[in-house]
């Protein structure tokens, strides 16, 4: 059993180009599983295809939480930096439920406070509640995006009585992560961990089993000059290693088995 990326983008246009050149890299570094997550249904099928040509690869078929109202945000004339026509969160939704067997999770789902008005916040939730829906009666785990809006997500899944879910690069106080791994769930740490104190503290602090690694490439890189990819999760393992003051096969064994016990698939 090998490292894994439980969150990556391999399907952005940053890093499609290098596919086969990113892939080997991570099975070098002994990443061997690698969750890419979707974002909307287009990127949904891009995510799809890959998985098809790439064993590695493990899709999560998901809406990203601004994609999950965009429409109404441009309605509303709010200014949002994305290109081009997107897919109804309608159409998305309809997506995720055809097709959310083959996946190893719903995700990323969630909610943003960051880019969407408060106005939208109940419709948002709404969303987010469909989706959760779907993966609760697929039975698959999910994997959350929040951005300022932690506590309300963290209300919504306890309500909804969700206990598989990593959150992934969790951006609120290093207290409601502990509180939120108190519930059983798991958070996954970004590979620019060593250069940013919250994460630091939460891999320094979170109980082990409740901790897994992602790069949420192409971003996060731990070095500026380029973007993240799968490969870089073995530096934060190092990383961990350092911190916990054990052996570097010691982190792998230990996420390893959250992996699997999270995907209930060995990595």
């Amino acid at each position: 059993m090998g490292l894994a990326d439980v969150h990556a983008h391999l399907t952005s246009r940053r890093l499609a180009a290098d596919e086969a050149g990113i892939l080997e890299r991570a099975r070098a570094a002994d990443v061997t599983s690698i969750v890419v997550n979707g974002l909307n249904a287009q990127d949904n099928e891009a995510v799809r295809a890959l998985a098809a040509r790439a064993p590695s690869v493990k899709p999560a078929y998901g809406l990203y939480p601004v994609d999950a109202v965009l429409e109404e945000m441009r309605t509303l004339g709010v200014d949002y930096p994305r290109e081009g026509e997107m897919p109804s969160a309608a159409a998305s939704v309809a997506w995720v439920r055809d097709h959310v067997d083959e996946a190893i999770a719903v995700g990323e789902i969630g909610l943003d406070g960051h880019w969407v008005p408060e106005a939208l916040w109940p419709r948002q939730e709404e969303v987010f509640r469909e989706l959760v829906t779907l993966a609760l009666e697929a039975d698959k785990p999910i994997i959350v995006h929040t951005r300022k809006r932690e506590r309300r997500c963290l209300e919504l899944l306890e309500e909804m009585k969700v206990t598989r879910v990593d959150w992934h690069c969790f951006g609120g106080k290093v207290n409601l992560a502990r509180a939120i791994a108190e519930r059983g769930h798991l958070l996954s740490i970004p590979a620019n961990a060593r250069r940013s104190e919250s994460f630091t503290r939460m891999l320094e602090t979170l109980p082990r089993d409740r901790v897994l690694l992602e790069t949420d490439c192409p971003y996060l890189s731990p070095d500026r000059s380029r973007p993240s990819e799968p490969a870089d999760v073995a530096g934060t393992a190092q990383y961990a290693a350092e911190l916990w003051g054990v052996s570097l096969a010691e982190v792998t064994e230990r996420m390893a088995e959250n992996f699997a016990r999270l995907f209930r698939v060995a990595p």
